[in-house]
């Protein structure tokens, strides 16, 4: 059976050298190249909602593929798509390297210039080690599997404004259609899902922030099973430990838990944090929560300035919900709309707290009344997302702006 070889390279020189080398493989099958990091996850995306079968048993890597840094794009196939094996090919060959390369997931490393003998032998380990996986699978082996999820981030304007409640019902809404749904809490320092959801927990987001290789058993491992069958993975209980989320470390557990679910729901409070700046990047949708009164709304349209000046997401890519919504505010949805720059979810959430006073006193928030008119709408805003199973829509990932993160971190690091 031929090898299928799936070449990643942006640079129009390299891709031609690199594929007149590939066809001169014996039994080696090369694919149309992609010239980016968007398109390559969404081509093997693709393959793998057809069948396993159907990805190509080696990705090869060029060190200036972008925009996403080879690294980081080697470490989210490995997380994604188990079965693939990807070599990277780089003109740096220290040490150093090449167990970066192994810990973020890659099989093998190729220098170059490229030549023949490296290139057909490393290719030939890999495609064996990737039928060896493929036939694991077939067994039934625990591992990630398929396609990834849907990653939806919540961040309030400001604290108060309902980010978590939101958080939690649109999680809520997804696992009860059918979808297998994860609720992240990743408001580091001041998290609350635990306490909203009457959860006791011994485990939280920090014990998997040090780990390169999240299997799935260390992530059931670290992962609260709630009695609705929301997946938890909770905010730390000691705030101080936030700060060992990192960058990088956000990235990695977001990407594990989109591969083992259909929807991921990301509460990032209202502090933006290294972590929450790299999660609001890689998300397909980032909501921002606020209520309709001057302060929220001033707070709102600071995140979105401050979200397009560290290059985290532009306004327009950013949808606004408006909580405690009524009739008689001064400040409605489109004037929302004008000031802040971004789009405004068609479903507002009304102002009715009584609704939700004792089931938040009781860290009950999974229990309110169906017929109330907050749990209504927070339901039928999951579904014009396309969070409930039968209203999906083809969102666009956003593919690792990875330079908002570095920007964030940057300036953060020089005090500005």
């Amino acid at each position: 059976m031929p090898t299928r070889i799936l070449p990643a390279v942006g640079d129009a020189d390299a891709v031609r050298s690199l594929t007149t080398l590939l066809s001169q493989l014996p039994d080696a099958e090369p694919v149309a190249p992609v010239t980016d990091s968007t398109q390559l996850i969404d081509t093997l995306a693709r393959l793998a909602s057809e069948s396993i079968d159907e990805l190509p048993e080696v990705v090869v890597v060029h060190e200036r593929i972008g925009p996403v840094p080879a690294l980081e794009l080697i470490r989210e196939v490995a997380l994604r798509f188990p079965a693939v094996g990807v070599i990277l090919v780089t003109s740096d060959v220290s040490p150093g390297l090449f167990q970066a390369a192994m810990d973020y997931g890659a099989r093998g490393l190729i220098s170059l210039p490229l030549g023949y003998e490296e290139l057909a032998t490393r290719v030939n380990a890999v495609a064996q080690w990737s039928v060896g996986v493929r036939r694991h699978l077939g067994a039934g082996g625990d591992v990630f599997t398929g396609v990834g999820g849907t990653v939806v981030t919540v961040s309030g304007a400001k604290g108060g404004v309902g980010a978590t409640t939101t958080a939690i019902q649109l999680a809520l809404a997804a696992q009860a259609s059918g979808r297998p749904t994860a609720l992240l809490d990743l408001d580091l320092q001041t998290g609350d899902v635990a306490s909203y959801l009457d959860v006791q927990f011994r485990r939280s987001v920090v014990d998997l922030a040090t780990i390169t290789d999240i299997s799935p058993r260390v992530l059931a491992d670290a992962v609260f099973r709630h009695d609705t069958g929301l997946a938890l993975l909770l905010a730390p209980g000691e705030g101080e430990r936030g700060e060992e989320v990192t960058e990088r470390a956000a990235r990695q557990i977001v990407s594990a838990l989109r591969s083992r679910y259909e929807v991921v729901v990301v509460d990032c409070g209202a502090q933006l944090s290294g972590a929450g700046a790299a999660v609001v990047e890689m998300a397909d949708t980032a909501l921002l929560v606020t209520t309709p009164d001057v302060v929220a709304v001033r707070g709102a349209k600071r995140a979105v300035r401050m979200w397009d000046r560290l290059q985290v997401r532009k306004a327009e890519e950013t949808t606004v919900v408006v909580n405690r919504h009524s009739r008689g505010t001064e400040i409605q949805a489109p004037l929302i709309q004008k000031i802040t720059g971004t789009g405004v979810a068609a479903t507002v959430i009304p102002a009715n707290f009584k609704e939700l006073q004792g089931a938040v006193d009781a860290g009950r928030v999974h229990e309110l009344d169906a017929r109330g008119t907050v749990k209504q709408a927070l339901w039928t805003l999951a579904g014009e997302l396309g969070l409930v199973k039968g209203t999906e829509t083809n969102s666009h990932r956003n593919g690792g702006r990875e330079r908002g993160a570095l920007a964030f971190r940057r300036r953060r690091e020089l005090g500005r």
